[in-house]
Order: structure tokens, then C-alpha cells, then sequence
């Protein structure tokens, strides 16, 4: 089945706002294995946005519209879904009853307009928003389907997970499974390269390939008449490429992310992770203690950005700094043993680089980035040359370091 996003809202349109409700609902109809051609963003304008769900409905089975649904004379969404079904609009005393109830419990005071949202288009099935005023809707329409969202993310994404979801999955007349094989160590273009005789004799499953900063993911998906059908269909292909990558994939489980991974396997050794940052500023420390339990194993972070703090928090030598420079082997290398020997972690990790977009030279061109890590007495020193602006050199310097410490965790004996 086919599937549309509309994205409803002048501020998405004005870049006021970051429309991560697309990528969110994105993510979610290609897990429930609906294919989506088409995201269309529109302004609070009737002509407009009824000419993008007509434009929808002539090419998808499933429409997916998000904000709009509010009290003011701009929220517009359900008004128009109504106008282009053909269809009355009804007041729904439930749906009233809530909004009455919400803001008594808040002990403010209820405006006219917000019994606005309290109607619905005649045939539609109303979804309780357990995180605001506005009902969710779906609305059947001839062979299509026509579901209306919230645009808050926060009453969005609970509200589609737990209600529209399992409606879609109705839908299907077969079962689909994913898994996700995570990559880290290598690009995308090389990854692909490695996979082309699966890609190009692929039928069921499939497998797409995704490139993030620093990290390839190859979502294999496959289709049957059952569960346990679709899964032993996605099981010979995940093996596979497990097999043809080796130590470069760090998980096959979805919900894990390269911080998550590098934390369990210091968990699963009983090492602790210290790291010293310059150019990332304390980014790698900050991911790492994203992970739920890390305090198990993360001793310290430090950032040390200029070199006064690299020689008195880290013991890097004043020639070193004033002959080699900030951004060097040598000053990575005093970095991650000085590092090491304050805090007595298993694992030591230095970061240093130039991140732009000034600062950079022939010799040392911006994207130039030393990473150290240091698994007991074993050092290890690279050179990296990334790309990018400011903040993609950081982002990616951030996923070379993770990759780093967990290649050389791996490689330690």
C-alpha cells in the first residue's frame, strides 16, 4: 500500500520550525512496510491544502495528515478533509466532554474556539489525544484512508504508535518484518560495493541501504503470510551480511546505537572509558552518557580546548604543542597518556582537530582531525581528513572516535 505525508503548518514552510514529524512518520510507515513516494508541506491556506489532498488521494492509499487540528481560525486540516470528502462536520460530546475536563483540571479557562475541536467529519473514527485537546481522527473515503494527526510531536507520536498503528496494520493483508544491520568503519559507497550481486538479485526481502554521518544501516524487510514466515525469510540475508562485514557491524538490533554498543561491550569486559576532547567539545562524552547505566563505566570526560588546559589537565608537553602544534599525532598521542594515567581507566580517548571554518592551513587543512585511544598499555594514533561544515566535522569526528574505541576494544587480546 502507498502512503502520503501532508505536513500542515506556515511555520514548517517558514523554517520556523523543524518538521520532525515527517522523518518520525517517515520512519514509521516504512516499518509497517507502506511505501511512500510523496511528503508534501502546505501553509494554513484552504485552496492550497485542499488541492494537496486531492493531489494525495489520486496516488495514495493512505493519507497522513499532521497539524492543523487546533482551535483557531487557522487550523484548517480537518475543515478541509471535510470540504474534499464531502462530508458534514459533527460535534462530538466525548470528544467535548475532554476538552472540558483538560482545562478544568488545569484551572483555566475554556474560549469558544476550542469547542472547534470537538467535531469530526461525519464517518470518521475519533481518537482520544491523552496529551492534548485535539482528537485524532481516521477517516475511511471511498478505498482509501485518510488519517488526521495533532501537530505537536508529543501528542503525535504516542497517538500514532499506539492508536493508528495498529489500524494500519489491519490494513495489510500480509505480514512484514525488518531488521536493521548497523555499520560503522566504512562508507556508504564501499558498503554498497561489497553487497551489489544481493542488491541487484533482491526480491523478498529487501534490502535498502541508509548512510548516516560516519555509519552505513541496511534495513533488510521481508514479506509473508505469518510472523515466523517473514523472519525466517530475513534471517539467511542478516547472516549474510553479518558474515561479509565481520566486526564492522556493531549491532543488528535497531533500537542500539553506536554509543549504546560501545557502552555494552565495555560493560560485557568490566573497562571503564575516559576521554578527552578538543575540537568535539565534550560531544563524545555527552553520546556516551546518553546510554541508560553508563555510569557503570564512564569515569570521566574532559574538555580540553585550549592548550594551557591540554598542559595542565593532561600533562601535554609545552614543546610538544609550541614544535608539532595543537593538531597533531604527537599532541593525541600525550593527550590520550596523560589521560590515562590521571584517571586509571582501561579505556583513554583524545580528540583533537580543526573544525573550521577558519583556522586551517595548507599543511593543516580544516576537516583535520587526531584521534587517540589507549585499550591498558596498547596506543593507537589516527589521521583523519573530514569534510563539511563546522558541525559535520564534529559529528563525524565523533562517530570515528566511537568506531576507534570499539575496533580497538574488539582487537585487544
Amino acid at each position: 500500500m502507498i502512503a502520503e505525508l501532508i505536513s500542515v503548518g506556515t511555520e514548517i514552510l517558514l523554517g520556523n520550525i523543524v518538521n520532525t514529524n515527517a522523518a518520525f512518520l517517515a520512519k514509521q510507515c516504512a516499518a509497517l512496510g507502506l511505501s511512500c513516494y510523496h511528503q508534501t508541506v502546505v501553509g494554513d491556506n484552504e485552496e492550497r491544502l485542499c488541492e494537496a489532498i486531492r493531489t494525495a488521494l489520486t496516488r495514495a492509499d493512505i493519507l497522513i495528515l499532521s497539524g492543523g487540528l487546533g482551535p483557531t481560525q487557522d487550523d484548517l486540516t480537518k475543515e478541509m478533509v471535510a470540504r474534499v470528502t464531502g462530508r458534514e462536520l459533527l460535534l462530538d460530546e466525548h470528544s467535548k466532554e475532554r476538552i472540558r475536563d483538560f482545562f478544568q483540571l488545569r484551572g483555566r479557562e475554556i474560549t469558544g474556539n476550542n469547542w472547534k475541536q470537538a467535531y469530526y467529519p461525519e464517518g470518521a473514527i475519533i481518537l482520544d489525544n491523552e496529551n492534548g485537546t485535539a482528537p485524532g481522527l481516521i477517516l475511511p473515503y471511498l478505498d482509501k484512508h485518510i488519517l488526521l494527526l495533532p501537530g505537536p510531536p508529543e501528542e503525535l507520536e504516542p497517538m500514532f504508535v499506539n492508536q493508528m498503528s495498529p489500524y494500519l496494520k489491519e490494513l495489510q493483508q500480509e505480514v512484514i518484518c525488518s531488521s536493521t544491520v548497523k555499520l560503522c568503519g566504512i562508507g556508504e559507497s564501499k558498503a554498497e560495493t561489497q553487497i551489489l550481486d544481493l542488491l541487484e538479485k533482491q526480491s523478498n526481502p529487501t534490502i535498502a541501504p541508509y548512510a548516516k554521518t560516519g555509519e552505513v544501516h541496511f534495513r533488510v524487510t521481508a514479506r509473508a503470510e505469518t510472523e515466523a514466515k517473514a523472519k525466517a525469510l530475513l534471517e539467511p540475508v542478516v547472516q549474510e551480511l553479518t558474515g561479509r562485514f565481520g566486526s564492522q557491524v556493531y549491532t543488528i538490533r535497531e533500537e542500539v546505537s553506536l554509543e549504546q554498543a560501545v557502552a555494552e561491550l565495555l560493560q560485557e569486559k568490566g573497562w571503564k572509558i575516559a576521554t578527552a576532547e578538543s575540537c568535539t567539545g565534550g560531544m563524545v562524552a555527552a553520546r556516551l552518557t546518553r546510554v541508560a547505566g553508563v555510569s557503570g563505566v564512564f569515569e570521566t570526560g574532559v574538555i580540553t580546548y585550549a592548550n594551557e588546559t591540554k598542559r595542565e589537565l593532561l600533562g601535554v608537553k609545552e614543546e610538544t604543542l609550541a614544535h608539532f602544534g595543537a593538531v597533531s599525532f604527537q599532541t593525541a598521542e600525550e593527550m590520550v597518556l596523560g589521560l590515562a594515567e590521571r584517571t586509571g581507566a582501561e579505556v583513554s580517548l583524545s580528540i583533537t582537530g580543526i573544525a573550521g571554518p577558519s583556522g586551517g592551513t595548507k599543511e593543516k587543512p580544516v576537516g583535520l582531525v587526531f584521534i587517540g585511544c589507549k585499550i591498558k598499555e596498547n596506543v593507537t594514533i589516527k589521521e583523519f581528513h573530514f569534510s563539511g561544515n563546522r558541525e559535520k566535522i564534529r559529528e563525524s569526528s565523533v562517530v570515528a572516535a566511537l568506531s576507534l574505541v570499539r575496533s580497538c576494544m574488539l582487537a585487544y587480546e
